[in-house]
């Protein structure tokens, strides 16, 4: 027995080797990195280290907490993240439907369209959200305003529409990685059951609620999961570079991301900032657990583990 497993072992080693720069890339970048936890319970000093400063147990928590701030980043970061994973998984699904639909039919022009025009479409349609569609002076929507003889929006100082501004952006941004997932899920459904359907007189849509909804409910679970896993997590660029870090749109646009960032460069608390990243790191890990266990307890399959 233990011959055998020798032998599988020696087998599948140029496959073992190739594990190795992930492994490498995983414990240099995750793993040694988790020593720095022990800042977040320190008062940290710049002349002692973070070995050299002295403990302070769970102050840097308790003034975290004690603020409005911690209420503010943990609302806006979840309930982002929330509408992202809805409202990104419902687009994504769709398109991927839509290319797989016109496929079918045989439209090759008309798909080969579709395939590429959201590539030269999205460099144009974000760059003119950004400089465009938000300037105060030559936006569109501003200068409709103003023809209609109505107040021009200051979009940097107005947090009204950031919520919704923040929502259509990101899901325009990963509408094209996440669709070709799903595409590639539905690549992989036995046609005969479509043609089974369309014999028994199944309309399209009847076939893509009993068919493809169905055939492709793995892959959206293991990308929810994965999601939910991110959910105390922010894209750094969409929360405070797109807003230009303006004052007025804090209250919609500060997440625990960009909270720990300006800890470090506006504060200069290191204890808090890593205080935060722990919170966020501890809550993110308690958020898969409980999530998995719930698709778990629904389809075991699934589960991620």
């Amino acid at each position: 027995m233990n011959k055998k497993k020798q032998v599988r072992w020696k087998k599948y080693l140029p496959l073992y080797s190739m594990l190795i720069p992930g492994i490498v890339y995983l414990i240099i970048n995750n793993y040694i990195p988790m020593a720095g936890i022990m800042v977040a319970f320190k008062k940290y000093n710049y002349s002692r280290g973070i070995l050299g400063s002295d403990w302070n147990g769970f102050k840097n928590f308790i003034f975290l907490f004690k603020t409005k701030d911690a209420f503010t980043i943990t609302r806006n970061t979840v309930c982002y993240n929330l509408v992202f994973i809805f409202a990104g998984t419902a687009a994504a699904v769709a398109v991927a439907i839509l290319l797989s639909e016109i496929r079918a039919v045989r439209m090759r022009k008309m798909y080969q369209t579709l395939i590429l025009l959201p590539f030269l479409v999205s460099i144009v349609v974000v760059s003119y959200i950004v400089y465009g569609f938000l300037s105060t002076e030559s936006g569109l929507i501003n200068h409709a305003l103003s023809d209609a003889g109505k107040n021009k929006v200051s979009w940097y100082s107005d947090p009204t529409w950031w919520p919704f501004i923040i929502v259509m952006v990101h899901t325009w941004k990963n509408i094209g990685y996440n669709c070709v997932l799903y595409y590639a899920a539905l690549m992989g459904i036995d046609s005969s059951y479509y043609e089974a359907a369309e014999i028994d007189g199944a309309g399209r849509w009847q076939r893509i609620r009993f068919i493809t909804l169905p055939a492709i409910r793995p892959t959206v679970s293991i990308m929810i999961l994965m999601a939910v896993g991110k959910i105390f997590y922010s894209d750094f660029g969409l929360f405070y570079q797109i807003p230009m870090n303006s004052g007025p749109l804090i209250d919609v646009t500060n997440t625990i991301d960009t909270y720990v960032y300006r800890g470090l460069m506006e504060t200069n608390n290191i204890g808090m900032s890593a205080a935060a990243g722990v919170y966020q790191s501890v809550v993110g890990f308690m958020l898969v657990v409980l999530a998995n266990w719930i698709v778990r307890r629904q389809d075991a399959e699934n589960a991620l583990f």
